[in-house]
């Protein structure tokens, strides 16, 4: 089960862990040793998704929880430390994308986007910081390469994820006495599901020659979220692929 075992005995959680990024965060941790506490709305596929790592042979807690709500984000908390006795590392993965016509946003859609991203990174690391200060640990919060670059229509989840590249360093100075390090991940183009349904043209405009999948981001993850890795804090790491640094003209 545990072929790379860095993380053993380690408690993670990772939010938004029902589904894409965050569930495959969840298994690679799990097969790597850690303790995994799954957190998301969906209670079916969240605990389907931790069933799975315990039948692995590894060890994993879903614990249902909204991070827009504040006494979801303490009872998450809590419950980790209660089924696992402390926290290492917490993975701010919980988000919601919606694009559309900018004269057609409504401030209710706004709040809720900017709520689960921007509201919910700042309770969960808050609160798992509680638990951490005592003896150290890790956060690493998923922004993206949107907040760097945009399309039409983008502006409440831009506005999120560059909100959260910009917490991370602030927390990173805040929360650097307790031993604590905050870095980010800013994925580009992750390809969750489908992977082989991809076109050459979707692999061939990237500089790296193809599309990302969600390894890349579990292994840039692992890489936030080592002991080892204490001289790190506070950075953005684009897993793109490139496309950030590529000029696009039309022909």
């Amino acid at each position: 089960m545990h072929s790379n075992a860095k993380f053993r005995n380690r408690t993670v959680v990772v939010t938004g862990a029902a589904s894409g990024i965050g569930k495959a965060l969840a298994t690679a941790y799990g097969r790597a040793g850690a303790n995994v506490v799954l957190a998301d709305v969906n209670d079916r596929d969240g605990e389907r998704n931790a069933e799975t790592i315990r039948s692995a042979g590894g060890s994993a807690a879903f614990v249902p929880a909204d991070v827009r709500r504040e006494a979801d984000v303490t009872r998450l908390m809590n419950e980790a430390v209660a089924a696992f006795g402390a926290m290492h590392v917490l993975i701010n993965n919980a988000g919601v994308s919606r694009f559309g016509n900018l004269y057609d946003l409504s401030t209710a859609e706004w709040d809720d986007i900017v709520a689960v991203h921007l509201r919910g990174t700042f309770m969960c690391s808050r609160e798992a910081a509680r638990q951490m200060r005592k003896d150290g640990g890790a956060i690493v919060n998923i922004a993206s390469t949107r907040a760097l670059m945009s399309e039409p229509g983008s502006e409440a989840y831009a506005a999120a994820k560059g909100g959260i590249v910009a917490m991370t360093h602030a927390l990173a100075l805040s929360l650097g006495p307790d031993r604590i390090r905050v870095n980010c991940v800013s994925p580009g183009w992750i390809q969750t599901v489908d992977y082989e349904s991809l076109r050459e043209l979707d692999h061939a405009q990237h500089p790296a020659g193809r599309v990302g999948r969600v390894d890349d981001i579990v292994r840039a993850c692992f890489y936030l979220s080592d002991p080892a890795n204490d001289f790190v804090t506070g950075i953005n790491l684009v897993v793109d692929g490139g496309m950030t640094h590529k000029m696009i003209y039309a022909p």
